[in-house]
């Protein structure tokens, strides 16, 4: 009975060791990739619970979503000799679950330490060494991130396809102390030049405004002189152009009386001419000759011619 307990305990005891040994667990955001005598199997696991030989069989997992590699301390020399130190260089990447099997294959399940970490000491050395400590402190230092994405990624297309990089963000290098108090009160006269000059444009801004102003104001008054000149240069025009008329009017009107008057004279001329005829003026003749004289009857008619004939022979006498 005791051989039989103690023979239920082992079984039990290593059922519950094979199956420790053998159950595991992926995280959602992972995949499993499982090796048998250093011999990687061509298998990929999803997340959730698997079995696996235990003993003979291992596995790795794998997280094919976004994620940051942080690479420390990284050392560059310049191209003068002057050594810094990169704190840290955050390249956030990421693997495509289709090429899990092969990048592992090929770089192990630590791909990222060749892949990237290595790639990011080789190339900030390349560019710090073809730079001054100026240009990778101050000049160029905005560039850095992007210069060593697209080396990363251009080298990871030929590599490791499969591997992307998404974004690379590099800290502000550790330069010499000395060197470092040079660069604040560098940056702290360039600001002050730069306030400087913010406030010339200030000032300029400022004079411009009031030349503008100024010159709107100017513009403004010229505009109404010229609308109140305009304006008189109507009543003016409308003026002389109602005297015009007026003159038009008068001068047709004298016109016609004239016209009136000459009608009126060469239609008189026309019937007094028609009135003065020969048979016309015999008539006004006879007419005046009647009217005018005088005949006497009796004996004073010789008396009346032999007086005036007495007074001629005398006015003849010496």
């Amino acid at each position: 009975m005791v051989d039989q307990s103690a023979v239920l305990a082992v079984f039990v005891l290593a059922s519950g060791l094979i199956l420790n040994f053998s159950l595991h667990k992926l995280e959602e955001g992972h995949v499993g990739v499982y090796f048998r005598g250093g011999a990687l199997l061509p298998i990929i696991s999803e997340p959730g619970f698997h079995m696996k030989i235990p003993f003979l069989t291992s596995f790795k997992s794998i997280q094919v979503t976004l994620q940051t590699d942080e690479v420390i301390n990284v050392p560059c020399g310049t191209s003068g000799g002057v050594m810094i130190y990169f704190e840290r260089i955050e390249v956030v990447n990421k693997l495509d679950s289709a090429s899990v099997l092969d990048i592992v294959r090929n770089y192990t399940a630590d791909y990222d330490r060749t892949l990237i970490f290595n790639k990011v000491h080789h190339e900030l050395n390349q560019f710090c060494s073809a730079h001054t400590l100026h240009e990778v402190y101050i000049d160029l230092f905005d560039k850095i991130d992007d210069n060593l994405k697209k080396a990363l990624q251009l080298d990871l297309v030929e590599m490791a396809p499969g591997l992307y990089i998404q974004a690379v963000r590099v800290t502000k290098p550790i330069i010499p102390e000395t060197i470092r108090r040079n660069y604040e009160l560098m940056e702290a006269e360039k600001s002050k030049l730069l306030i400087a000059i913010q406030h010339q444009k200030v000032v300029e801004k400022e004079a411009e405004t009031d030349r503008r102003k100024a010159v709107i104001e100017a513009e403004k008054v010229a505009q109404i002189a010229k609308i109140q000149f305009d304006q008189k240069m109507m009543e003016k025009e409308a003026q002389q152009k109602t005297e015009t008329i007026n003159d038009s009017i008068h001068t047709a009107k004298e016109k016609s009386k004239a016209d009136s008057t000459y009608y009126h004279v060469t239609k008189q001329a026309e019937a007094n001419s028609l009135l003065l005829s020969k048979e016309y003026l015999e008539l006004k003749k006879y007419e005046y000759l009647a009217n005018n004289t005088k005949i006497y009857y009796g004996n004073s008619i010789p008396n009346m011619f032999l007086s005036v004939t007495g007074d001629k022979n005398k006015s003849q006498l010496p």
